[in-house]
């Protein structure tokens, strides 16, 4: 329990014990109080000229600074643990365990529960290939980037989301990430392609895609969004490491007509500049609230028609800063 104030008449007197050239051990042992409360109320008194309790900025908080300690230590040793499992620790401490009081704590030292963002799950050979190809294509040509026609799938759903106790600026440390794999659930899947001129074709993929469906999309999409991009016949196409992209079917109708594929590093989403585009995508979708799939499929077709050109010139404009990223986590996923 905390012990209550000295009264005011006391506190007076140890001040003028001290102005008249007595030490704390004297007033302490003349008055009987603690010398470390002698000590406090004289710094009090040098400090704000008065001795009376200042105004306080709200209610004391009812946890002890243990209790605040402990919890900290909790969140930074597991971001995604929840607020339910720290009431539960914090009673098995004898603390508070209100929710206000718990978050208000965590707050206090620069952690704020955020929704954890979905990340490839990276091995050690995955990074250091992303290393090496971040690398090798920083000192590339803005005209070259321009020639690249970028393509990737997304799904267009509602994903679950998970909380996690982090501070500004950690978003992408991979304690507050979600490991995923490509495609997890969903409701309409899309291919989808563009380059610096702007956005391509768009297609529905329906029901699972297969090597022969992806080897169709290439032979009705890529040259057409190619001209349609004013590319030129040479332009260099960029495409994941999917198993049906690299099937002997795909990489045989991208031989026989002559297009020119960018190696590509497995995991790396954010090497990938479309990943902004489907946000993009995704957002404008979402704040329409189609109601069933055709409406859904016809939304994402007419706000992928409205992405603006800028955008895309900026996105490829932008990639040297993409690729400094990769460089300076080494490999590792980046803010992009």
């Amino acid at each position: 329990m905390k012990p209550k104030e000295l009264s005011v008449d006391l506190q007076d007197r140890i001040v003028l014990r001290h102005k008249s050239g007595e030490g704390y051990r004297k007033i302490s042992a003349a008055l009987k109080v603690p010398m470390s409360t002698v000590a406090s109320i004289i710094c009090k008194r040098k400090k704000f000229v008065t001795t009376r309790a200042l105004p306080r900025a709200g209610r004391p908080s009812k946890l002890s600074d243990r209790g605040r300690r402990a919890l900290v230590r909790e969140v930074t040793k597991n971001p995604m643990v929840t607020l339910p499992e720290l009431q539960r620790s914090s009673v098995g401490r004898g603390e508070p365990s209100r929710r206000t009081t718990i978050s208000a704590a965590i707050h206090q030292s620069g952690l704020y529960g955020r929704v954890a963002r979905r990340k490839p799950l990276l091995s050690k050979r995955h990074m250091a290939v992303c290393l090496e190809f971040a690398k090798r294509h920083l000192k590339d040509s803005q005209t070259m980037r321009n020639k690249i026609l970028w393509s990737d799938e997304t799904k267009i759903e509602l994903f679950g989301v998970k909380h996690v106790w982090r501070k500004p600026g950690t978003a992408h440390h991979q304690a507050n990430t979600i490991p995923t794999v490509k495609h997890g659930g969903g409701s309409i899947m899309l291919w989808g392609c563009f380059s610096a001129a702007g956005t391509g074709r768009l297609v529905r993929i329906k029901g699972k895609m297969t090597a022969a469906m992806y080897r169709d999309i290439l032979d009705e999409n890529l040259l057409q969004s190619a001209l349609d991009l004013r590319l030129g016949r040479w332009f260099i196409f960029q495409q994941d490491n999917d198993p049906k992209h690299t099937a002997k079917i795909s990489k045989e109708w991208l031989q026989d007509n002559s297009v020119n594929v960018l190696e590509w590093p497995s995991q790396s989403p954010d090497l990938n500049p479309i990943e902004h585009l489907w946000r993009d995508l995704k957002m404008a979708v979402h704040r329409r609230f189609p109601s069933n799939l055709m409406e859904l499929e016809r939304c994402c077709q007419e706000e992928w028609a409205k992405l603006a050109k800028d955008r895309c010139a900026k996105l490829v404009a932008s990639y040297s800063k993409r690729l400094e990223a990769v460089i300076a986590a080494k490999g590792a996923s980046t803010k992009y």
